[in-house]
Order: structure tokens, then C-alpha cells, then sequence
């Protein structure tokens, strides 16, 4: 079950944690919080990835998740959240809100630590 933010980081550290290129992994959850399937949405350079929203909802509805939770790497260490990042967040939240599948969390993962969005208010 992941309830926190600490929960989601501690599915996907061992996946993302020391990865020489940005990664996007999807978590999906039903409605118990319970993760249903992790899954690679896109897989890119040094400094970015391309990430199509289409492609999460399409994945998520396929496994009939609730509500998902979005992840990914910064290879440089670097926790702070770009403007793309921002963006991409609240794309995917209002499209979540038309499908009636929440965005709970995004989180930046780094060999550091991690960052949430929902931590600091901003999902």
C-alpha cells in the first residue's frame, strides 16, 4: 500500500536510483492505494526524457488504476524540479481530473534523496 510519498520513493529507488539517463515510470494504484503495476512509460538522455500524457492515461485505464503516481530521474543530482516538470505535473492533474484518475504524487528521484510534489503542495 503506498500511502505517503516515502512509500512511492521506496518502490522505485532501487529501480532509478544510480541511472546514467532520465527515466518516467508510472505507478498505478487502485482504490485502496494498493500498486497495481509499475511501468517504463519513457526512457531518454542525460538531461531529459519525453513524456506523452496520452501514453499514461492509456496505460493507466488499461489496468484500471484510480489514481497513479508519476516518477523520474535527474541523473545530475539536482532535486529541484524544472519548469518542464512543473508543467508536465499539471497537464497530467487536469487530464487525471477529466479520466477520473487522480494524480497523487510525482516525485523527482535523485541518488540523493527524492522530491514530491505532493510534499510541498504542489499536486
Amino acid at each position: 500500500k503506498i500511502v505517503t510519498s516515502k512509500d512511492a520513493y521506496e518502490v522505485m529507488k532501487p529501480v532509478m536510483q544510480d541511472l546514467p539517463h532520465e527515466e518516467f515510470w508510472l505507478l498505478m494504484l487502485n482504490r485502496a492505494n494498493k500498486l497495481i503495476k509499475k511501468e517504463l512509460i519513457s526512457r531518454g538522455g542525460v538531461s531529459g526524457t519525453v513524456v506523452d500524457t496520452k501514453i499514461i492515461f492509456k496505460t493507466a485505464m488499461e489496468q484500471y488504476a484510480s489514481s497513479i503516481i508519476i516518477c523520474h530521474n535527474h541523473p545530475s543530482g539536482n532535486l529541484r524540479p524544472s519548469d518542464a516538470d512543473i508543467r508536465i505535473t499539471k497537464n497530467i492533474k487536469e487530464a487525471g481530473k477529466i479520466m477520473e484518475i487522480t494524480l497523487v504524487d510525482h516525485l523527482i528521484i535523485a541518488d540523493s534523496g527524492y522530491y514530491s510534489f505532493a510534499d510541498e503542495a504542489m499536486v
